[in-house]
């Protein structure tokens, strides 16, 4: 469409061509009056009709409409479709005009002589309609025979609407003639007065569930104030919501009591009161109960009838509608309308009726209704594709209906086999008889799905949960006879579909069929289908699936819809609908956008992605299935169709100085899909009707100055927006302004408040500085906000200087509204008008702005892509909130979604707040603030990116290698096959060769160079230059001075060790580990070995001898060390050779490596080391801990109440190789408590603990007393101390002597035996004991039978000994005989053993 005007000296052309209609206006303008003249085809009238927002403001219907209906031949399309008129045409919008045309004689002629003198004009032709359609006659016809009575109907409502306008002017004109009497007679001054009812409550009885009202008119100066009572207690309307109603005008006063009840029976009072007193008036209300006696009067006479309230009596506005919903097959949606409904009476709920493509749902179990407490609703709990389609909700209303339409899109479920086809749609049963039905249904849809092979159809009985199927094979025709029936029963059925893949989901079941016969019969005919199945179908119905639809074009709509229409198809074959399906561009995948036959051809996509491309295609569907898919649409962009701007809103003042009103208001919330170019204002006096144009040209700001008023004077302003459609509709007039100047000393309001990057928590306000400053400069502004439902707070303590302000804190999902307020020297101004409503919520999609750097130029920029863009949309850059415009520091490139603001030469000039915000779009914003840090980051790269270099990961560097090798290398980041490079050394730039060899890996970036043999002669600087392509790069190393000898030594050293391994060698150095039974293992591992290699040990020189030769061939060679401690400190040396070499280890276990061996042997045996046990000695209590090895080199520590005990003569500490013991010598109460052993590791300790008091204390300690009680008497018992032999071998007659030395305290007693029978001293047998300490047997001339055994006792009061001597006499000239081996037999004997007798043998004392 393309519109063009021209405006001079009161003349505009409009040329109008759309699509190849053409329609030219031409009019001019003088005196305020129109003439217009029109020459259009009529098809273009439906289009007018449809889209009066499309038309500039001048072509407006509501300017044409007199001219249209003298127009005959245009009468009939107006009265086609009535429903489609627009708001602008209704006789309501039109009748201020009519009237005013018919209003006066001389201006009507005035206007009707301008108008022959503009029909005087060259004549356009009008082009011939086109030739219609025989259905196009037929509708001709129909609406031809109506176009009388429409054409009354119309005359009708023109005149009521004439005549109430014209009550209303009379109206208008007395109260104005009142106003002009109030004026000259002077008012009286009024004086206090107490209360008076002028007109006092009367009582009333009225029926039960019926209104009351109670009113009373009430006098006084200064005015009463009047409460409301009811049996003495006052009336709470809101402790029974709706129940009171209490109001007060004009000092007419009244209490509205809805719905009596009898409990509602009461004395009612009304109290007035003021500074002067208080006067009462009171009045009885009685409630009776129809069809029943009331508790206190007797009902006299039949109850009146009361006539019933018709729910198309109420007054219904619906608010929050349903939209366009999607679902999907098995699920559940409900469609719902909140509603105000006047008067609310819970017993007259509203009659609300639904439907689906225009046919009435009943409630059941699929389609559940519910109308009440403010709402409708419709609940589908069982989705299925049938559900689809145009839902309308019609409420019945006092003037009329009030309805709300929206598309319901049903999509396939999930299908249980992948690739298989939906569900069929719409079975029904037709041709029903007693013994067989015709079943029928419609296709799914398919787009990815193979074709459909056939279709099964199941059936079950009523009441009955069995499904069986009636066909054995597919039937490939969407209908099917079911035979079998039974008469008089009832049926459903269901239909599956199925292709290559499998089989759909079942379809919803048909509505119940009873197989009965019919009174009559449509002929039928027959067709067999592979010589089986019969299939009954019209004769007509035989020619097979549709032709394939005709064009497909597409338009815009909104901004995610599309309108798509077609061409029919050229032989339908009894079609049943459409399939539209849609495709983005590039994707090559279809997707279905109905999934129910669509009748019509012409339908709105729905859902669709904002900005994307789509093409749409089209198929038919009949009886036998889909139709060959219809050519694509053209490309199009989801876009909003353009249309003219909807009306500003918010007109508010913003200055005046007593001759001029400047004033401000707000965008329309509905652009039209273009942008707003235009702004034009009208104006009239509050007294008057007329509006009258401000400027004729129009204005792009959304402030205006209006000159040329009369102060004093009350003004009433409208606006009108305009864009590339035209001029919308008018916004509502403001409320008066007068005219007077402003002088106070604050500031005006600030105006054009816009939320500006919403988020969850967060968003700017931005605005504009007052017109009107006051007395002094602005110094600030404080924001003001609010929560929906609460009261304004400032959300800034000290005033802003700037015009902006980031609100944070907010609560995701409210819905907030903001003030502002100027501040100056003087005070704190008036407050703008409130902001629209903004919902804390971000846009789905947003993104932030990202802060860059152009990988190709090193440019540094912001860039933003949005979420949501349309045609005329536009990225606005600001700094500091302040738009940029034509700035030297910075450039704007912009594409498609993506906006880049790219700085020119960045420096600390550049750093603040950067915001954008995409015009046209539901508020797509974002900001990014540039600090120094990030400015300098970028900087540093942007050079970086401009200045190229070839990045390194790792710069120069050098490795020694084995055989004392030298390697230098550095590794870029990246490197082409094209880098070039090249090492310089000490100034000279050394090549590749067999001692320098120089490489480079393109895939890892590493550039080396191999030096075989470095020697004391390559000691300088090394250079690396590295090209590739523009970048660059070198590295340098510099090895003089400690750092070459370093290298050198280590070069050195590795070529040393290269030849050691030529032959026998060590592999792993001595090394020392501790096992778990902690033996310390000295291990080292050997190489190159073989048989005849020898390996030897040695500690401090000495070699150590093993009773195992080391196993050299098993690679590893130990050298175990138990028992370690601090002798085995020292050197130790492995040495190994053969015939090849020889090489040694050595280790040196002392200082600190002596240290960690011992820390690891503490470490295993604080591992395994066991609770303290206690065990008690003479000495006194002993506590010990048991451990797999101790040494007094492993660190411990005894404490005693957490307080360390150190060795003593009192505490003395010491261990075995199992253990670790402390002593407690001489126990006393003091040595009671909690006692603990550490024992510590590198790292760590591990204590064990023992509790020594109490009962355990009490048991050690008598023990203890035990134990040193039987020592002491152990070490003073009797005994002998030596000198007695085991055997004794003598000649007869020769003198025995047996002495023995005795000790005991005190002294013992001395007894001798032979032969267990007390010796007697004799002559013979002579016994001494001199000096308590000498004991003797001495027998003279000893004979044979002096032969047996001696024994001697000795004892005192703390035990004794026995000791046995041997005793054998030989004659002369016998050999003697040997002696028995074995030492001397000393038994010691207790206190309580007495002499042994003939007849005993002692028995040995046990040793405690």
């Amino acid at each position: 469409m393309v519109v063009r005007w021209r405006r001079q000296s009161g003349l505009m052309v409009v040329r109008w061509r759309r699509q190849g209609d053409l329609m030219v206006v031409r009019w001019r303008r003088q005196s305020g009056v129109m003439v217009v003249r029109l020459i259009q085809e009529a098809c273009l009238l439906p289009r007018l009709l449809q889209g009066p927002h499309l038309l500039p403001r001048q072509l407006h219907p509501a300017h044409l409409l007199p001219r249209l209906l003298q127009e005959s031949h245009l009468l009939p399309r107006l009265l086609q479709e009535p429903h489609l008129l627009p708001r602008q045409l209704q006789p309501a919008h039109l009748l201020p005009r009519l009237l005013q045309k018919s209003s006066s004689k001389s201006a009507h002629q005035v206007q009707h002589a301008q108008a022959t003198e503009a029909m005087a004009e060259p004549a356009y032709t009008v082009p011939a309609f086109r030739q219609r359609s025989p259905d196009d006659v037929e509708e001709y016809q129909r609406v031809t025979s109506n176009v009388g009575k429409g054409l009354a109907s119309i005359q009708e409502e023109l005149h009521r609407m004439r005549v109430a306008t014209k009550t209303q002017v009379e109206n208008i004109a007395i109260k104005r003639e009142v106003q002009e009497m109030m004026h000259k007679v002077p008012m009286r001054t009024e004086t206090n007065t107490p209360p008076d009812f002028l007109v006092a409550l009367r009582s009333h009885t009225v029926w039960e569930k019926t209104p009351v009202k109670l009113f009373c008119t009430v006098g006084g100066h200064p005015r009463p104030i009047v409460k409301w009572y009811k049996g003495g207690k006052p009336v709470d309307p809101l402790s029974v919501p709706g129940k009171y109603k209490i109001e007060s005008k004009y000092g007419v006063h009244s209490l509205i009591i809805s719905r009596c009840v009898v409990s509602d029976t009461a004395e009612y009072s009304a109290v007035a009161t003021n500074s002067h007193g208080s006067v009462t008036s009171k009045a009885t209300v009685i409630v009776k109960r129809a069809g029943g006696a009331y508790e206190s009067c007797q009902l006299f006479g039949q109850v009146p009838y009361l006539t019933k309230i018709h729910p198309s009596k109420l007054e219904i506005t619906l608010l929050d509608k349903f939209g366009v919903s999607f679902g999907t097959e098995g699920g559940s949606i409900r469609l719902a309308c909140t509603m105000v409904v006047v008067p609310d009476l819970p017993n007259v709920p509203p009659l609300a009726e639904w439907y689906r493509d225009d046919k009435l749902l009943k409630p059941g179990k699929l389609v559940e209704i519910k109308v009440g407490g403010g709402s409708a609703s419709l609940n589908l709990p069982h989705l299925a594709k049938d559900d689809e389609g145009l839902y309308t909700l019609r409420m019945w209303t006092k003037d009329g209906t009030a309805e709300h339409s929206a598309y319901l899109f049903v999509k396939d479920a999930v299908p249980s086999v992948a690739g298989a086809p939906g569900a069929p749609i719409s079975v029904k049963a037709f041709d029903i008889n007693s013994d067989y039905v015709l079943v029928a249904w419609k296709p799914p849809n398919l787009t990815k799905e193979a074709p459909i092979t056939g279709y099964f159809v199941d059936k079950r009985e009523s009441g009955s949960t069995t499904w069986s199927q009636c066909n054995d094979s597919p039937v490939k025709v969407c209908k099917y006879p079911v035979h079998g029936l039974s008469a008089g029963h009832a049926y459903h059925f269901r239909v599956r579909a199925v292709n290559s893949a499998g089989m759909s989901r079942a379809s919803r079941e048909s509505d119940k069929v009873t197989a009965l016969d019919p009174a009559e019969r449509e002929r039928l005919q027959v067709i067999q289908l592979d010589g089986k199945h019969e299939v009954v179908i019209k004769a007509d119905d035989v020619e097979g699936v549709p032709s394939a639809p005709g064009q497909v074009v597409a338009t815009r709509n909104t901004k995610s819809s599309v309108f798509v229409q077609w061409d029919p198809p050229k032989h339908a074959n009894k079609l049943m609908g459409y399939y539209i399906d849609a495709s983005v561009i590039g994707s090559k995948e279809w997707s279905p956008c109905n999934h129910k036959p669509y009748k019509h051809t012409r339908f709105v996509v729905h859902g669709l992605t904002p900005g994307e491309t789509y093409v749409f295609r089209v198929q038919a569907v009949n009886v036998y299935g889909l139709s060959e898919e219809s050519q694509e649409s053209s490309p199009i962009s989801v876009e909003p169709a353009i249309a003219t701007p909807g009306a500003p809103h918010g007109i508010t003042m913003l200055s005046c100085d007593g001759a001029s009103i400047t004033i401000a208001w707000k965008s329309p919330k509905h652009r039209g899909g273009s942008k707003i170019t235009a702004y034009y204002v009208d104006k009239r006096d509050a007294d008057s009707l007329t509006w009258q144009e401000v400027n004729t040209a129009p204005t792009q700001t959304r402030t205006y100055k209006v000159d040329g008023l009369t102060e004093g004077t009350f003004y009433e302003f409208k606006v009108q927006a305009g864009n590339l459609a035209g001029v919308g509709v008018p916004s509502a007039p403001s409320l008066p302004l007068k005219c007077e100047a402003w002088t106070a000393p604050e500031p005006g309001p600030a105006y054009d408040l816009a939320a500006s990057e919403v988020r969850g928590d967060s968003l700017v306000l931005l605005w504009k500085a007052p017109v009107y400053i006051g007395a002094s400069a602005i110094t600030g502004y404080i924001v003001e906000m609010a929560k929906k439902g609460h009261s304004y707070h400032p959300q800034n303590e000290v005033p802003v200087t700037h015009r902006y302000l980031r609100v944070t804190g907010l609560e995701e999902g409210a819905v907030y509204t903001f003030k502002v307020k100027a501040v100056n020297a003087e005070g704190v101004g008036k407050a703008s008008e409130p902001s629209e409503p903004v919902v804390a919520r971000a846009l789905p999609g947003t993104q932030e702005i990202q802060l860059g750097v152009d990988e190709d130029t090193g440019d540094i920029f912001l860039s933003l892509e949005a979420c949501e863009i349309s045609e005329t949309s536009k990225f606005v850059w600001s700094k500091n909130y302040k738009e940029i415009t034509d700035c030297p520091r910075v450039t704007v490139e912009t594409k498609g979604k993506l906006s880049k603001l790219i700085f020119v030469n960045p420096d600390v000039n550049d750093l603040g707040a950067f915001s954008v915000i995409v015009t046209d779009t539901d508020g797509v914003s974002a900001s990014h603030t540039l600090t120094e840090d990030a400015l300098n980051t970028l900087l540093e790269l942007s050079y970086n990116i401009r200045h190229p270099i070839v990045p390194l990961k790792h710069h120069l560097n050098y490795e020694v290698l084995e055989k004392g090798h030298v390697r230098f290398w550095l590794q870029c980041l990246k490197l082409s096959s094209a880098a070039t490079y090249r090492f310089i050394v000490n100034d000279k730039e050394v090549t590749s060769s067999e001692s320098n060899k120089i490489s480079h890996d393109v895939k890892t970036g590493v550039i080396q160079m191999v030096m075989d043999h470095f020697t004391k002669l390559n000691e300088g600087t090394y250079t690396v230059q590295v090209h590739d392509g523009r970048a660059k790069n070198q590295s340098s190393l510099v090895l003089v001075g400690n750092v070459f000898k370093t290298v050198y030594k280590e070069a050195e050293f590795q070529r040393s060790e290269h030849i050691r391994k030529q032959g026998p060698h060590f592999a792993e150095y001595l090394s020392y580990k501790v096992d778990d039974d902690c033996t310390v293992l000295l291990v080292c591992k050997v190489a190159n070995v073989k048989k005849e290699t020898a390996f030897h040990w040695f500690k401090d020189d000495e070699e150590i001898v093993l009773e195992t030769p080391p196993n050299v061939m098993s690679g590893t060679v130990a050298l175990p060390i138990t028992m370690f401690s601090r002798k085995d400190q020292g050197h130790y040396k492995a040495k190994l050779s053969d015939d090849k070499g020889k090489d040694t280890s050595v280790f040196d276990i002392s200082g600190q490596v002596f240290d960690d061996i011992i820390n690891d042997i503490a470490h295993i045996a604080g591992s395994s080391a066991s609770e303290l046990v206690l065990q008690c000695t003479p000495e006194g209590i002993r506590l010990q801990c048991y451990m797999k090895y101790y040494t007094e080199e492993i660190r411990t520590a005894w404490l005693h109440k957490d307080t360390k005990i150190s060795s003593s003569e009192k505490m003395r500490i010491a261990g075995t190789a199992e253990m670790a013991w402390m002593q407690i010598r001489d126990p006393t109460e003091k040595e009671k408590g909690h006692y603990s052993i550490q024992i510590m590791d590198a790292t760590k300790s591990y204590t064990r603990t023992f509790d020594l008091s109490g009962q355990a204390y009490t048991d050690a300690y008598e023990e203890y007393l035990r134990l040193k009680a039987a020592a002491f008497a152990e070490k003073n018992r009797g005994r002998v101390v030596g000198g007695l032999p085991d055997v004794v071998t003598i000649m007869e007659l020769k003198t025995l002597s047996l002495t023995c030395t005795v000790w005991g305290d005190p002294s013992p007693e001395v007894t001798w035996f032979k032969n267990e029978q007390e010796v007697v001293s004799t002559e013979h047998a002579k016994i001494t004991f001199e000096a308590n300490k000498y004991s003797s047997l001495t027998i003279n001339n000893v004979t044979p039978e002096d032969s047996g055994k001696y024994s001697i006792n000795v004892r005192n009061k703390y035990g004794g000994e026995f000791v046995e001597i041997t005793v054998s006499v030989y004659k002369q000239g016998e050999t003697p005989p040997e002696p028995k081996l074995g030492g001397r037999q000393a038994t010691p004997v207790p206190l309580s053993s007495k002499a042994p007798t003939p007849a005993q043998t002692p028995t040995p004392a046990q040793t405690p």
